[in-house]
């Protein structure tokens, strides 16, 4: 599973000009489930999207949590996160998991959020083309890979 959290003082996801969800300040996490994919790999991300500190202290340090400064979550699945682009000019997404594969665990990150960590998390609808406003505070953007997932050549 892959997750590009950015961190953001709010955000929010209309789809067809109908809001779906919107926060205040915390991380806008963009969800990509690879094909091998299971629920290990949901929670571990949630559970790091949770504890990083990636938050400023008194001192304008990282060393705040999402879970200390009480911030709230926007959950976006986006398959494109595995989209292969060093061959050819056409973005390939073959090792995006199929929808009824991604569903349920995109649906099983925002639930361990929300039970496990008692966040606040709003979502968009799972393969709806959605239109988001994130209003990005730093800038601070992170990509979370479980430890199952695909690396890349370097």
């Amino acid at each position: 599973m892959r997750v590009l959290l950015q961190r953001v003082s709010r955000a929010q996801v209309t789809i067809d000009g109908d809001l779906s969800g919107r926060i205040g300040a915390g991380l806008v996490a963009l969800v990509g489930v690879h094909g091998n994919d299971g629920l290990r790999d949901a929670h571990f991300c949630a559970d790091k999207s949770a504890h990083l500190r990636i938050f400023a202290d008194d001192e304008g340090r990282f060393d705040r949590s999402l879970l200390e400064v009480a911030g709230q979550v926007l959950a976006v699945s986006q398959f494109t996160l595995y989209g292969e682009c060093r061959k050819g000019r056409r973005p390939f997404f073959g090792e995006a998991a199929d929808p009824a594969v991604a569903e349920p665990l995109y649906v099983a990150y925002m639930d361990r959020l929300r039970q496990e960590h008692g966040l606040t998390v709003a979502c968009g609808v799972f393969g709806a083309h959605m239109d988001l406003e994130i209003h990005n505070d730093g800038p601070v953007t992170l990509v979370i890979d479980s430890p199952a997932s695909p690396t890349v050549d370097r």
